[in-house]
């Protein structure tokens, strides 16, 4: 009994630990208020790098391209030109940023305050 509480303690530990690292997952108020207003600035899992100002009005800016944004339940939702809308999970942690989907990180980012590069 007393191995089967010690392999139980040591697995909870370790789980800690993990949830630790991960960005929590963040509601969809919580992606307004942290996103919305503000660029964010990262690459994306094929190496595609990216500097994003989404104003609080829907509109993202970019260098040379707009496109739109929203809020769906507790997923950002993302739509540029005639491609069709694709939508992630996001993880928040101080100003990091994961964007989750099917489980899988599909890119990371840093929040930055407002539109330093005037998009």
């Amino acid at each position: 009994m007393k191995q089967l509480f010690i392999a139980f303690v040591l697995m909870v530990s370790t789980f800690g630990v993990a949830a630790a690292d991960e960005h929590p997952l963040a509601s969809g108020e919580m992606i307004k208020e942290m996103i919305g207003g503000n660029t964010v600035q990262g690459s994306m899992a094929d190496g595609t790098g990216y500097t994003e100002f989404y104003a609080e009005d829907g509109v993202i800016k970019g260098d040379g391209y707009t496109g739109a944004w929203r809020v769906d339940d507790n997923q950002m939702c993302f739509k540029y030109g005639d491609d069709p809308e694709n939508c992630w999970s996001v993880g928040i942690k101080g100003d990091q940023v994961s964007w989750i989907k099917d489980g899988n990180t599909d890119g990371t980012g840093t929040i930055v305050p407002g539109n330093p590069n005037n998009f």
